[in-house]
């Protein structure tokens, strides 16, 4: 090009030099490439938390504890907030079946929401029922139904307004909100609740703990916005013999997280899919293994799996099971004989990739801290 004046020249370098690049000397990243479709079909979005995980979709939450947090010291920004702040939220009514409580921030949500007139009923494990928190609600006129029984009233849940269910394998305490590793889900599904509920007055209303059953699931199996739930309380539904089916057909991987592991037929499923060349991989809470009597680290070891010992001075408390990254198996079932036949437990088997891949990372974050 010929430049013909000085000012010609000025003009011709300020419009180069504004001009954009041609498309092909800059690329997009890979990385970037995913954007178009989350802006199509937003996905899950983080919770963000002080001491802990945290992720939301449409109709769940999911909560993970975080022992290493500098937070989790001061007890303070751990998944104990968002349950109370779902406690605080209540027009009509909190059913809680829990092994253990001393949380004061749960228990504070239970005695404002008592005090507002929402109906309170809680049912627990008797030989924690002297608990100061417990005592507090007790004084309150808050019900608590202890099991009174040998087998554990070893749930974990709360129903909220007959709409919502809150479980996994986190005590509401302070050492299983801040010191333990734990999980906790929150479902909005009225189906789901009515599983939970009719479970619950079994327990409150009918007196029958342990394996005096009386009705069957209502919802066993359900669909909450295209994703596949399944159901069992035990010992009712006698859930092993459902998680060993699914063991058994896994094809890619299975990671699991067991505070208690003691089950021979689901540790011999494992133990067989790994032979068949799926990818095995565990932690498993190094307290128990040195006290249960049958447990199956042994025999996991002697097979070459890759099953650690976890590396938290807490509990490893998580129950987990992730089959082929797209099934979770969670709840307060340890993979015990006793959760099967004595305890009153839950479990719940989620079809979901979407919510497989937060476990995962949890399950990722527990192994890398596990001693091999």
């Amino acid at each position: 090009m010929k430049i013909s004046s000085p000012l010609m020249l000025i003009l011709f370098l300020l419009t180069t030099a504004c001009a954009a690049p041609p498309a092909t000397t800059m690329p997009v990243p890979p990385t970037l490439a995913p954007a178009t479709v989350t802006e199509a079909h937003p996905g899950p979005e983080l919770i963000l938390m002080q001491a802990g995980y945290g992720t939301r979709g449409d109709w769940y939450e999911i909560y993970f504890t975080d022992p290493t947090s500098p937070y989790a010291a001061q007890q303070t920004g751990g998944p104990d907030l968002a349950l109370a702040e779902a406690i605080d939220s209540a027009r009509l009514s909190v059913d809680m079946a829990i092994y253990s409580l001393s949380s004061p921030r749960i228990r504070d949500a239970l005695l404002r929401a008592h005090r507002r007139g929402v109906a309170v009923r809680l049912v627990m494990e008797s030989d924690n029922r002297d608990r100061d928190a417990v005592q507090t609600l007790l004084n309150a006129g808050i019900p608590v139904l202890g099991d009174r029984r040998e087998g554990l009233m070893h749930n974990k849940f709360v129903i909220i307004d007959h709409s919502e269910v809150w479980t996994g394998s986190m005590n509401f305490t302070t050492n299983g909100t801040y010191k333990d590793n734990n999980n906790l889900i929150r479902i909005r599904s009225v189906k789901i609740a009515q599983n939970f509920s009719q479970e619950f007055d079994e327990m409150f209303v009918q007196d029958k703990f342990g394996p005096d059953t009386l009705r069957a699931t209502p919802n066993p199996v359900i669909t909450v916005e295209g994703t596949r739930i399944e159901t069992f309380f035990s010992p009712d539904d006698t859930p092993s013999a459902r998680v060993e089916e699914l063991l058994s057909q896994a094809q890619e991987s299975i990671y699991f997280l067991a505070y208690s592991f003691t089950s021979d037929p689901l540790g011999e499923a494992i133990r067989l899919r790994g032979a068949q060349g799926v990818n095995i991989a565990g932690v498993m809470e190094a307290e128990q293994v040195g006290s249960n009597v049958g447990t199956e680290y042994d025999l996991f070891a002697l097979d070459g799996l890759d099953v650690r010992l976890d590396g938290n001075q807490g509990q490893m408390h998580h129950k987990v099971i992730i089959i082929d990254r797209k099934i979770v198996i969670t709840g307060s079932y340890n993979f015990s004989q006793s959760a099967e036949t004595r305890n009153d437990e839950n479990l719940l088997i989620i079809h979901s990739a979407e919510i497989a891949r937060p476990f995962i990372e949890e399950f990722q974050r527990v192994f890398r801290q596990g001693l091999q």
